[in-house]
């Protein structure tokens, strides 16, 4: 007896090349859906800290925060700044739980990674996407980093371990705190669960936006500690500094 409807037409054609652009719903002609016009339009990120990737007014420079006082990742990669319309595409995926947003552009940083793997930057051994608190989780029904950590080992080979990390206390949305306030309001938040699977090793924590960066500077000096030789941060997006363009 059969028991599944007989299907008429497939949601999403990933695996084929006749995909319609997310974003203008125009044909992509590309192995993703997005088109040529509509991926050239997003905000690439051309200049930022060659730590923190923040946006800067040229290449080559080290921000004032990082130059003071050197995070305790070694460098951060983000191939957009936070902007239109990639902004968009984040909360779609984020908050409306739109997963083909969040697939696309995991396809897209991990063919950016490997272009950057080809050019010298150091491979990972282990992803690890930054955890969700437990009740957030409930209520989400998804950690969007683990989502983008999954979707980024199949394009880049690199194993995803979301089991390293664990978020204990439930602390309030990290989106609208000051930096000083988001640095209290991360305290003692996290711990390391397998300490024997990270030691020695180069890690990448994934995270979907990176605005101040105390959850990264807090995961990595956790790891550290842990045992992990360099930690780097992976993301879609870094946000401008507050009050510049």
């Amino acid at each position: 007896m059969r028991c599944q409807p007989r299907l008429k037409r497939m949601v999403y054609k990933w695996l084929n090349s006749n995909h319609l652009c997310l974003l203008c719903n125009d044909p992509a002609e590309q192995p993703y859906p997005l088109c040529v016009a509509c991926e050239a339009e997003l905000p690439w990120l051309q200049d930022g800290c060659q730590v923190c990737a923040l946006p800067l007014p040229m290449q080559g420079l080290t921000c004032a925060q990082c130059r003071r006082r050197a995070p305790a990742f070694f460098r951060v990669e983000a191939p957009w700044h936070y902007g239109f319309p990639l902004d968009t595409l984040i909360s779609r995926f984020k908050y409306n739980s739109q997963w083909p947003m969040g697939h696309l552009l995991a396809q897209l940083l991990g063919r950016w990674l490997c272009h950057r793997y080809s050019e010298g930057l150091p491979r990972p051994a282990l992803l690890i996407p930054v955890p969700l608190a437990p009740r957030r989780l409930r209520q989400r029904g998804y950690n969007q980093a683990a989502m983008l950590a999954s979707w980024l080992s199949g394009h880049t080979g690199i194993v995803s371990n979301e089991q390293v990390l664990k978020r204990l206390l439930d602390t309030p949305a990290q989106q609208g705190l000051k930096a000083r306030a988001r640095k209290r309001n991360l305290r003692q938040a996290f711990i390391v669960t397998n300490a024997h699977t990270i030691e020695g090793r180069h890690l990448a924590l994934i995270d979907d936006v990176l605005t101040t960066g105390a959850t990264a500077q807090t995961l990595a000096s956790l790891l550290l500690k842990a045992g992990a030789r360099r930690v780097d941060v992976y993301c879609l997006a870094r946000t401008a500094k507050p009050g510049s363009a």
